[in-house]
């Protein structure tokens, strides 16, 4: 499930219209908003849940929410310390408040010596108890400045990326996502990415109306499906003109246009060679998982083995795409009688609207 449009973080629901489920609904679904995220858990333990009365606040929330056709997810912040525990609660609450997706925020503690053995337990778990659910990671923007944090054992069991683009005590938003996204597209593996930006204030610094702005711009400019605000309470309390600012934002003010990554699947999905080499220059070079390709006669015939004998009578499914100009980079999977591909990550290099320059990663499980 891919997110579209705008999205905002809830911590604590009763500091959000005063817990008021159908006053929160309301107020999404006047600001645009596709889909809210709620804080399920902390560590171990469920959130929003009353401390006296023991009663679960998130129901009456998501019910409000879907019945306005508003997205659902729920987020959980996780320290390492205890992972099959932080696992096992995330299962249980996704399970019983019938939530769409779930969103891992990992930050300082996950950067301690030994939290990679950590993570790998959490992810094992937390998978085998939710096999399909859409799961994102909320981490740090610049993933070079935060070498310590598990990275790929995270990204490799998640379906999104949502990075906490966070421009403290700055206002370029635009030249700190697009940094953030160049970072994530160097690494391996890439996954979808819908960043989260702020919406708090620290001391004198707060985000503008027109930071936001340029925060949503440059992710549409950069073919990025969504985008997410932390947090609800201070973006309508403290910080109105802010909110305003997200609610009147249109995402998309256009027709969506069929981009390269969108018209590469579609042709993949007719079986048609002649639909599919339409895309390359004659001279297109296709670096595959197996080997270095060069020219149409010999993408040619990788394509007619990859349809015939490898993934047969196959259904592929683009799952993100990046980049503008002369770059795309995007992700894919794709099922078949003999076996399917997870994990597809591919990227285009274009000249003169045809692709010169066509890297493929994927790996067939049986």
């Amino acid at each position: 499930m891919t997110l579209q449009g705008k999205g905002f973080m809830i911590w604590m629901i009763p500091r959000a219209e005063g817990g008021n489920a159908e006053a929160i609904a309301s107020a999404a679904k006047s600001a645009g908003l596709s889909h809210v995220l709620i804080k399920i858990a902390d560590g171990p333990y469920a959130f929003n849940v009353d401390k006296t009365t023991k009663v679960d606040l998130i129901p009456p929330v998501a019910r409000a929410l879907k019945a306005k056709g508003i997205q659902v997810w729920g987020w959980h912040y996780v320290y390492g310390n205890n992972p099959v525990g932080e696992a096992q609660i995330a299962i249980k609450r996704v399970k019983e408040l019938g939530i769409e997706g779930y969103v891992i925020d990992a930050e300082a503690e996950y950067k301690e010596s030994g939290k990679d053995v950590a993570a790998k337990k959490y992810m094992a778990e937390l998978r085998s108890g939710l096999p399909n659910l859409p799961i994102a990671l909320c981490s740090y923007r610049f993933p070079t400045l935060h070498p310590q944090l598990p990275w790929k054992i995270f990204l490799e069991k998640c379906d999104i990326n949502m990075p906490q683009v966070y421009w403290q005590s700055a206002h370029n938003p635009g030249a700190q996502l697009t940094r953030t996204v160049k970072e994530f597209q160097a690494m391996t593996p890439y996954r979808p990415i819908i960043p989260t930006g702020p919406v708090y204030k620290v001391g004198d610094w707060q985000p503008t109306p027109k930071d936001v702005i340029e925060f949503m711009d440059t992710a549409r400019s950069l073919n990025l499906t969504a985008a997410n605000y932390f947090e609800w309470y201070y973006g309508r309390v403290i910080m109105r003109p802010v909110w305003d600012a997200i609610a009147s934002y249109n995402w998309n003010p256009n027709p969506v246009q069929v981009d390269y990554p969108t018209r590469y699947i579609n042709s993949l999905n007719t079986r048609d060679l002649n639909t599919i080499l339409q895309i390359y220059r004659s001279d297109c070079v296709h670096i595959t998982p197996d080997k270095t390709l060069q020219g149409t006669a010999a993408i040619r015939t990788w394509y007619t083995n990859l349809l015939n004998q490898r993934l047969p009578n196959a259904k592929f499914e683009l799952t993100g795409f990046t980049g503008s100009d002369n770059i795309r980079h995007f992700t894919w999977r794709a099922s078949s009688s003999a076996g399917r591909v997870d994990n597809g990550q591919d990227t285009f290099g274009i000249i003169n609207n045809t692709v010169a320059y066509h890297f493929s990663y994927f790996k067939i499980q049986k």
